[in-house]
Formats: structure tokens, sequence, C-alpha cells
């Protein structure tokens, strides 16, 4: 087949989703080691992380206006950019006051990309579901890389970031703005972004988004801690299992939006919500390396509920909302989802480990109870 330039493309968002990507997922997998140097508590580290995740979705909104106005290259190339930058001050942060506002600023940068990304595909590919997969198959492969020290794990976020957007800005090419002559303050009146948001199919798709985000949130931020303090494993063996979660999440991705297309987003997202489900009750009750790595598995999967579910905002909005308007999306579920980092924290630190990715397993289940309960009662949200 003759490679085209969609490909290029579809190739290079990816990467550039991996490479914003990985400096906010490098920082899990050292929490223990973050904790100690700066001599803090998992509810401390745990308000870093949702300051960031909560940064990065308050992007999402502006981003989608951003692109409408100057086109959705520049405003990717700025999200890379920005992520080597920000990566590089994490580094070597001195302070833990230094190394908080660190986070807050990876998070905005990074959180540039993602929905200008997929308004980009959506211009770019008529069957958007395969590319819409594909792109986010780049963010679970971040968490592959975990070196041993929490500084080089921070600063690798640079490393990956340069080289993309070289390659971006090479070979991507520039797209027509949609409203290029119409400012962005003008589109933030709170009257039609609530018109939005109050439609109920979107208003109960953000509903379960948020607890979803709220359990992908936690467990992106504390599955490896949670190895090492409740399970009793190393340092180095927590992080192959991060790793191997996110191997999981990348390779079923594939197949959960290929189930959604053909036999519907509810159905796709539910079966998510009970393999997840599943998974943390595994995670929390049952000891052994056996149910270790089942648990891994249907949460890797479970938690792909992304490529189910993210496409049926996709499915309502129109194409001149698609920019602004999934972005908009993106930040309210996302920005509430992110307290995930930091309940779960204060969680562990209150009751333990144990309770804390318990609770995780619970709202997953509520997830699945309200869409049963939409279907069997013929709702219609």
């Amino acid at each position: 087949m003759r490679w085209r330039y969609r490909e290029t493309v579809l190739v290079l968002s990816t990467l550039a989703f991996f490479a914003t990507m990985v400096g906010r997922l490098a920082i899990s997998p050292v929490v223990p080691m973050v904790t100690e140097d700066f001599g803090v508590s998992n509810s401390v580290i745990g308000i870093a992380l949702t300051g960031m995740w909560m940064t990065y979705f308050l992007s999402q909104f502006p981003s989608g206006l951003f692109a409408d106005r100057h086109g959705e290259r520049p405003v990717i190339l700025v999200a890379v950019g920005g992520t080597a930058v920000a990566s590089v001050f994490l580094a070597v942060a001195p302070l833990f006051g230094i190394f908080l506002l660190g986070t807050l600023l990876l998070g905005a940068v990074a959180g540039l990309h993602y929905s200008v990304a997929t308004t980009l595909l959506t211009r770019t590919y008529d069957e958007i579901g395969t590319a819409i997969v594909v792109h986010n198959s780049g963010g679970p492969l971040a968490g592959l890389i975990a070196p041993p020290s929490w500084r080089p794990a921070v600063a690798i976020g640079a490393a990956a970031a340069i080289p993309v957007f070289v390659l971006f800005a090479w070979r991507v090419r520039p797209t027509e703005p949609r409203r290029p002559d119409e400012p962005v303050r003008d589109r933030l009146e709170l009257e039609p972004i609530l018109e939005l948001l109050s439609r109920p199919e979107i208003a109960f798709p953000v509903v379960l988004a948020i607890l979803a985000a709220f359990v992908w949130q936690a467990t992106s931020s504390f599955l490896p801690t949670f190895l090492v303090e409740h399970r009793g494993q190393s340092t180095e063996f927590a992080g192959v299992v991060f790793a191997s979660y996110f191997v999981v999440q990348a390779i079923t991705q594939v197949g959960v939006g290929a189930v959604s297309d053909r036999y519907g987003r509810d159905l796709a997202t539910a079966g998510c919500m009970v393999l997840a489900s599943t998974g943390f009750g595994l995670l929390v009750a049952v000891p052994g390396r056996i149910a270790l790595g089942g648990a891994v598995l249907l949460i890797g999967t479970g938690l792909g509920w992304g490529a189910a579910l993210l496409p049926r905002f996709m499915d309502v909005l129109g194409e001149e909302e698609r920019g602004a308007g999934f972005g908009l999306v993106r930040t309210v579920y996302g920005f509430v989802g992110a307290l995930g980092s930091v309940c779960t924290g204060v969680l562990a630190d209150l009751f333990g480990w144990g309770v804390s990715f318990a609770v995780l397993g619970g709202l997953l289940a509520l997830v699945f109870v309200a869409l049963v309960v939409n279907r069997a009662l013929s709702l219609g949200y």
C-alpha cells in the first residue's frame, strides 16, 4: 500500500500524544522516591498530581478555541514543545513547592494536545473510529518508560518531546482555521456553554466519564505505590507491573473501539466497567502473582473505556461544534475526575491502600449500574 499523507498525520499525532503523556506518567512509578526525597505524604503528592491533571483538562476547552482561530498544527507544537520545557523544569526542582509548580505547568501545556489532535484526525479521516483508537494508544505506551530514579524519570519527558516536535513541525502541514476572524473571548459566553453541557445526550456520558476518569487518574498516579505498600512488591517489580498495565491498555483499546463501533457505545462501556471492577477486586483481595496478572489484564482492558465512551460525544456533536465542544467536554469530566489522585491519596493515608482501591472498583460498578438502568428503563440518555 502507498503511504499517504493522512498516515503521516496519524503517526505524528500519536507520537505527539505519547510525548505529552510521558512527562506526566513518568512521575507515577517514582512517587515513593519523590515523597521520600521531599519528605511529603501521599496526600500531598496527590495534590500535586491532581493539580497536574486538573490543569491538563482545563487546557482542553481553550485549546479547541485556539485551534478554531489559528489551526491545529501550532497548538499541537506548543503542547509538545511546552512539555519538553516543563519536564526539564520538574527534573531540576530543588524544593517541593517548585516541583508542584512544575506539575501544574506540565499539565497545562500537555493538555493542549488531545482535543485538537482528535479534531485534526476528524478533518483528515472519513472513518474516525480506528484513527482515534490508534491515536489513543500513544498515551498508554508512555507508561512503559520508568527509569530507576525520579529525576531522570521526569527528564525523559523532554527527551521524548523534542524529536517529536521537530518531526511534527517538518511533516504536518498547516490546516485552515475554522473561525479565523472570531476572537476567542467572543466564544466564552456562559449561555451556549451551559446549553451544550445540559443536553441529555451530553450530560449523561459526562457524568459517567467523570467517575471513570476519577478511577483512571487514581490508578495512573498510585498503582506502583499500591503494589509496594499494600502488596509488598519491590519498586522495580511495581514498575514492571505498571508498564504491563499500559501495554495491556494500548493493545486492548483497539478491541474496545471495534466492539464499540459494532455493538454500540453503551455495551462496550458497560463491559469495560465489569472487567475493571472485577480486576480491582482481585488486586485488593487476592494474593499471589497469578491473581496480580489477572488483575492487570482486567484493569488494563477495562480502563481503556475511552475508546468506547469518547466517540459517543463525537457522534452527537455537530461538525462546527467538535473543536471547542469536545474540548469543553474533556475539560469538564477530566477536571472533576482529576480529583481521583488527591482523594485516593487521602483515603490511603486515613484507611490504607486496600480501602482506597476498593473504592475505585465500586465507582466503576456504579457506572455499570447507571448504564443498565438507562437501558432497562429506556431513559434515552
